[in-house]
């Protein structure tokens, strides 16, 4: 029960952020499908990432979904603190607020089933290329 809350917390914050970020700029989330791993989630622009940075959702986001249960896909180029088993040291804030310090840096959200990617609820993904 106290999972199914979680997901259903999450899917309706992720929701609401890809609706209001929408919303705020001329560019759309790009919404992403991966049926055969279990997950949904949503491709941010680099304003949309922005705007995710600077406002409230990754605080709402992890006032119901604990650290260990989202996972963070960070680039090679990554400044944060990654030790010798894979464990990131850092607020979910900042995996997304570092790739807004590159002019073309973005996030990819997934939402994920239960059961699906070693027990996580939420993936974070970083992506540049300068």
């Amino acid at each position: 029960m106290r999972i199914t809350v979680i997901r259903t917390v999450t899917l309706a914050t992720v929701s609401a952020a890809a609706v209001c970020l929408g919303a705020a700029t001329a560019t759309a989330a790009v919404p992403l499908a991966q049926p055969d791993q279990g997950r949904i989630g949503v491709q941010l622009s680099h304003e949309e990432t922005e705007t995710l940075a600077g406002g409230p959702i990754p605080a709402l986001v992890t006032m119901v979904v604990p650290l260990n249960r989202i996972g963070a896909g960070l680039h090679s180029d990554t400044q944060i603190y990654r030790d010798q088993n894979g464990g990131v040291h850092a607020s979910l804030r900042q995996v997304i607020a570092e790739t807004t310090t590159h002019p073309d840096g973005s996030v990819i959200l997934f939402l994920n089933a239960p059961g699906t990617r070693d027990g996580r609820v939420f993936d974070i993904y970083q992506s540049w290329t300068r």
